[in-house]
């Protein structure tokens, strides 16, 4: 999966949680994203996010940045 398919499932995931949870939508994609998207997905988004990330919006961005963190 490229990385433009990949940055345009995130951009859907975090308009979703953005409208359920607000503020507190990037937390909401990156448990979605580490329920949900294998492995080899989230490492290519965090890659994607590292090389500047074009075209995530600032949720999905925020939530990228959490999936590098240990998951609480």
């Amino acid at each position: 999966m490229n990385s433009e398919n990949l940055v345009k499932m995130a951009n859907q995931i975090s308009l979703f949680f953005e409208g359920q949870a607000g503020p507190d939508a990037p937390a909401g994609v990156a448990e979605h994203l580490r329920k949900f998207w294998d492995p080899r997905m989230r490492t290519a988004i965090i890659a994607h996010a590292h090389a500047g990330g074009a075209g995530l919006r600032e949720s999905a961005a925020r939530a990228v940045a959490l999936l590098e963190a240990p998951a609480p």
